[in-house]
């Protein structure tokens, strides 16, 4: 994986000729919806359960390749949030070359759904460099459920990621990666012995504190939480402080889901130090993402690189 380039003509080609055909941009969504719910499963290709590690490795083409995961929720919460996202997530991997934000990103696309009650609580991708991420996203089953006490399975998939994740940004130069969690609801209050078991497969003996995974993986990603308008929760201050205290000025409020191509992109940038607000700002303008430039302003206005809470 992490081989070829992004094609943004391709991806656009691609996209014209599903709509021609009337297929869905979501098509293995499609696909499960059409089965029994007792069928429903993950794509294979994203299926966490019994995997080693997903790898995000230098290769000839990427020599210094720089892992980046966005998992999103895809929970009845989150209402068409996911679609309005998957229209523009395939693009990020291009606005960050064009405007030289990262050097060789690899990008990974999951979904986070809730163990309790879900049928397909976790979906992980592969850390890709072309259109093959895509690929990822129409893959992604978006089973709209949740167990409606607001809370999600976000712990677990920060537990994979801290755990079954291995990166050359790490290993050969001691960097770390960006991971975006996307939703609007809290973590459960821990994460229980039987979710990791059933979803992952991992052998553990005890539940573990949801502060301790993300402390972990803290050590090696540089972890963010977007909240997106038009879910159930934008506005529920419980929501802000939950994340806030986990991951400090990390926790991002985002006016225009749409624009979440764009806060990711900028967001590393600012991080990697290759770019600043007013100048990340112009340049959202100047590719055309004029109304989306005014939505990642506010969203990073009072955000600091860097700034978590101390112990992160």
């Amino acid at each position: 994986m992490g081989y070829g380039n992004w094609d943004d003509t391709a991806y656009r080609a691609a996209k014209t000729f599903r709509a021609s055909r009337g297929l869905d941009d979501f098509g293995y969504t499609a696909e499960m919806r059409s089965e029994p719910y007792g069928r429903w499963r993950p794509h294979p290709a994203l299926d966490p359960l019994g995997v080693d590690v997903r790898e995000c490795r230098d290769s000839a083409e990427h020599g210094h390749s720089l892992p980046i995961a966005v998992l999103f929720d895809v929970t009845g919460s989150m209402g068409r949030v996911p679609r309005i996202m998957q229209d523009k997530l395939g693009k990020l991997h291009g606005l960050l070359q064009r405007k030289g934000y990262a050097r060789d990103p690899q990008i990974l696309f999951g979904a986070i759904g809730d163990a309790d009650s879900d049928r397909v609580p976790l979906q992980i991708g592969q850390f890709e460099s072309d259109n093959r991420m895509d690929e990822q996203l129409r893959r992604i089953f978006l089973e709209g459920g949740g167990g409606g006490q607001k809370s999600e399975s976000y712990e677990l998939a920060a537990y994979f990621m801290a755990t079954h994740v291995v990166t050359d940004a790490w290993e050969k130069r001691g960097k770390r990666g960006y991971l975006f969690l996307i939703g609007d609801e809290l973590n459960k209050p821990h994460l229980p012995v039987r979710h990791i078991r059933n979803v992952i497969g991992d052998n553990v003996g005890r539940n573990i504190a949801v502060d301790s995974i993300y402390r972990e993986l803290a050590e090696r990603w540089h972890v963010y939480y977007v909240l997106p308008n038009e879910s159930s929760y934008f506005d529920d201050p419980d929501i802000a402080d939950h994340w806030r205290a986990l991951l400090g000025q990390n926790f991002l409020k985002l006016d225009d889901p749409a624009a979440v191509c764009e806060l990711i992109a900028l967001t590393i940038g600012l991080e990697e130090n290759t770019v600043d607000l007013d100048t990340g700002l112009a340049d959202l303008r100047d590719v055309g993402s004029t109304t989306e430039s005014t939505a990642v302003g506010k969203a990073l206005a009072a955000h600091g690189p860097r700034a978590l809470p101390s112990g992160h």
